[in-house]
């Protein structure tokens, strides 16, 4: 036997991943590399990771990995890391902030329906489920991120507009602007948590700062299903809304044919015929007819 390799301690994680003894749990090193993750701000990859440490990307991924398996990293999705507080008490339990997430795991993408009315203070109501509008494909509407419930609405890049650049600590995350969300919440009322809800989440629009008739009647226009114009005129009318000229282009934009007010809810109930609307959820005693 080589007198060498008789000798010679094997080599361990730890010596690969810093050749320090751990102190708190991670080596000098190793929370030198961390803390310049914590300085980038953002999630990262290999390749991301490889240029702050300035080592090659192998190793780079080998560190993430590491890092990840001892708790310092919160995996984001395959391949993406962001860093857990160094003062985290238990780092396995962290988890990035939802938006966050979000965004880097479904992008192109925005925020939008009830985690945007959340955002806009629309409604005081509280969703479980962060709502990610995506322009990837999507096998479920329900995933899980992080252990972060996501419900996620899937629509064409062309589609992709109408939204704001929000910081959520150093990343930019889309949201999709008051206008946008309530054109969005009546495009597909589900993205409001029914009729209902969305009903209120459009009363409190028009009653705040962010009413904007005209950008609303644009974006109706732009994403191009006419029955935004058929729900949100019945809606206008129904909660005695002060908004004539919006009323007259939702008149003269509407689809024909008979449309459910809440395509989710049972078939049944009146049609308004002046808005080609079966009211199958029931809005307010006094609804005309």
């Amino acid at each position: 036997m080589n007198a060498n390799s008789s000798t010679r301690p094997a080599k361990t994680q730890e010596d690969y991943h810093g050749g320090q003894r751990a102190v708190g749990g991670i080596s000098a090193s190793n929370r030198e590399r961390l803390q310049r993750l914590h300085q980038h701000g953002a999630p990262v990859d290999s390749a991301t990771a490889a240029g702050l440490w300035e080592t090659d990307i192998d190793a780079a991924r080998s560190l993430l990995g590491y890092l990840a398996r001892q708790g310092w990293l919160s995996r984001v999705r395959r391949g993406w890391y962001t860093p857990v507080p160094l003062e985290s008490r238990e780092p396995g339990e962290w988890s990035e902030d939802s938006w966050i997430v979000a965004a880097l795991a479904f992008a192109p993408c925005y925020i939008g329906g009830w985690s945007a009315c959340e955002h806009w203070d629309l409604t005081e109501q509280i969703f479980r489920e962060v709502l990610v509008v995506t322009a990837r494909p999507i096998r479920s509407r329900h995933t899980d991120i992080q252990g972060i419930p996501v419900r996620l609405k899937s629509r064409k890049l062309d589609k992709m507009f109408g939204t704001r650049t929000v910081w959520r600590s150093t990343v930019r995350v889309e949201v999709s602007d008051p206008s946008r969300t309530v054109v969005d919440i009546l495009d597909d009322p589900q993205m409001g948590g029914g009729i209902r809800q969305v009903a209120a989440m459009v009363g409190e629009y028009f009653a705040t700062e962010h009413r904007d008739d005209e950008l609303v009647a644009q974006y109706a226009d732009r994403l191009g299903n006419r029955t935004v114009f058929k729900r949100l005129g019945y809606i206008l009318e129904s909660l005695s809304i002060d908004a004539p000229r919006l009323l007259a282009v939702c008149r003269d934009q509407r689809s024909k044919g008979l449309t459910m007010l809440d395509p989710s809810a049972a078939a049944g109930g009146p049609i308004v015929r002046r808005w080609g609307l079966r009211v199958n959820v029931e809005l307010r005693a006094e609804d005309k007819t």
